[in-house]
């Protein structure tokens, strides 16, 4: 096979296509395909010189999938079946440069193509020697607008079985900070060990609420409530964050974090206007 130095205009242009190919892959909530992935597991066994397995299960979670495992073999502990899981369907994260070279390019990458169909077809998996159990993929996945795991009304990831996965802007939460939001408490926000999922428990409850708890100083004060006050505040293992306290124009009052070099009220607000402070004293609705 002669060497590849580079790859043509055209087939450059194709790389968007196929990353929206494999996002679509690789987010799929289809049930398991179980003859086509029995099918393409046997293959991967194959093409790598193993005996191809001869029990098959399919079942709804990968908490479904432990419990299967470890009834099957009491010897496997949970965390070790949880770290043996293959990502099926997921695994096309990796996948999709091989995908690229044999479909675009024309390589030969026969073993892959096994793995490569999987992805089509299952969601997690653990293949032992002889026995391979699939799940099926999540009943749904939802994103906020930046394509990271959130939902501000239920999971962020449920299973058929009801197992499900709960995330604020990609940080995985506590279900009940989402299902039953009065047990979260500015108290808790402020005291919970985690830092990134304390900073999703202050989002949640709202800034606001949370600094009012800190007892903060005022930095600086502009005339105008829409632009006004800059408040510093001392996050307990975070640190000093200020934030810029405004009015908007439903007449509520909220918090808003802004960088920790910010000098002024009215340099928070342009900044997270993303405009210049002369253009925002212009503007004469803000929200």
């Amino acid at each position: 096979m002669n060497k590849i130095e580079s790859l043509t205009p055209e087939q450059e242009a194709r790389f968007g296509e196929y990353v929206e190919k494999c996002i679509a892959i690789g987010t799929n909530t289809d049930p398991v395909d179980f003859e086509q992935a029995k099918s393409a597991m046997c293959k991967s066994y194959r093409l790598v010189g193993l005996k191809e397995p001869t029990q098959f299960h399919v079942v709804d979670s990968p908490m479904a999938a432990i419990d299967l495992i470890q009834s099957i073999d009491p010897s496997k502990s949970r965390s070790d079946i949880f770290n043996e899981m293959c990502y099926g369907s997921m695994d096309i994260s990796w996948l999709s440069l091989y995908k690229f070279f044999i479909e675009v390019v024309g390589l030969d990458l026969e073993k892959i193509t096994g793995l490569l169909e999987l992805t089509n077809h299952t969601g997690w998996y653990n293949a032992y020697e002889d026995i391979v159990v699939f799940q099926h993929r999540p009943e749904y996945i939802k994103f906020d607008e930046d394509n990271r795991l959130h939902c501000e009304t239920g999971p962020a990831i449920r299973y058929r079985d009801g197992y499900s996965v709960y995330a604020w802007h990609g940080v995985r939460v506590p279900a009940e900070w989402i299902e039953n939001k009065e047990s979260l408490t500015a108290e808790v926000a402020l005291t919970w060990e985690n830092v990134e999922q304390r900073r999703c428990a202050a989002e949640i409850l709202g800034w606001e609420s949370v600094i009012k708890e800190l007892n903060p100083t005022i930095i600086d004060s502009d005339p105008d409530p829409m632009i006004g006050d800059l408040l510093e505040v001392n996050i307990p293992d975070i640190g000093t964050e200020r934030f810029i306290r405004v009015k908007c124009g439903t007449g509520r009052y909220f918090c808003l974090p802004v960088p920790p070099e910010t000098k002024t009220a009215l340099s928070g607000n342009s900044w997270t206007y993303g405009v210049e402070e002369d253009v925002l004293k212009q503007l004469e609705i803000r929200t």
